[in-house]
């Protein structure tokens, strides 16, 4: 039996039981080997861009005897998907704007019909993929942010409105009431696709780790635009301290506020 890393483990784990998967960008195809060997998935369909990982993926899915229930395909993105034949498509390590584009060009291309769950962990951007996921009638289900050899990840789970629970709709999802700040609603629900809608109702640790670092990051940027004598600098600084000021009122609110699980 294969043995995932924590971040890979996750996204395994969110997968639904009996779907058939597709994971785009599979690298070694180590998520659907293991989904099949665990019996969580009857089919796998493992895709990927460049020549060296496909074959890297081919080697793996044939020295676990698989061949015949997971397909090695190379290509961009979702094109080595036939509509239809996935009901779950996992997505990961890559940045929230490349995911983005890679969906909405299968999405043009009609290779989401009938997928019902996504699976998908930008390594940054995150913002963007759940922007996407709403435009495009994805609801997310749960979110999951964990730390693996010193870098902070997080792991989306959507679900077709059509396979969503009822209780569960975008616009409970991303309603921020919940945020008691001086914001309006609307930066406050901007708040919500960047950090994530249950990761702070949730107030993960991680969370507020990860925007402190963000914090300081913005902070040493500032310290270098003040030595500058240019008036763009200036405006740029003006710029970045209003968006330092913005993450510590969202994170001293979640200092402050009892988590939420419900919407």
């Amino acid at each position: 039996m294969i043995k995932l890393s924590k971040r890979l483990q996750i996204i395994a784990d969110y997968v639904t039981a009996g779907a058939r998967m597709a994971d785009i960008g599979s690298d070694h195809a180590m998520l659907p080997v293991y989904l099949l060997q665990a019996g969580k998935c009857p089919s796998a369909i493992a895709g990927e861009l460049n020549t060296g990982p496909f074959q890297a993926a081919k080697k793996q899915i044939a020295e676990a005897g698989l061949t015949k229930v997971i397909a090695a395909r190379q290509g961009n993105g979702l094109a080595v998907l036939t509509p239809g034949e996935a009901d779950t498509v996992t997505i990961a390590g890559m940045g929230g704007a490349l995911m983005v584009e890679i969906l909405e060009a299968g999405r043009s291309a009609g290779k989401l019909a009938g997928v019902r769950e996504l699976v998908l962990q930008p390594n940054v951007g995150e913002e963007l993929v759940r922007k996407w996921l709403v435009l495009h009638g994805y609801v997310l289900q749960a979110e999951t942010i964990l730390e693996e050899d010193g870098r902070i990840y997080e792991v989306l789970h959507a679900l077709s409105a059509s396979h969503s629970p009822s209780s569960i709709r975008n616009e409970d999802v991303y309603d921020p009431a919940f945020l008691q700040t001086a914001m309006d609603t609307e930066r406050k629900r901007e708040w919500l696709y960047r950090m994530g809608p249950y990761l702070l109702r949730e107030r993960a640790e991680l969370l507020h780790d990860k925007w402190q670092h963000e914090h300081g990051k913005l902070q040493r940027i500032c310290s270098q635009l003040a030595q500058s004598g240019l008036a763009e600098s200036r405006d740029k600084e003006v710029q970045l301290r209003e968006e330092m000021n913005a993450i510590q009122e969202v994170l001293s609110c979640l200092r402050t506020a009892k988590p939420s699980s419900s919407f």
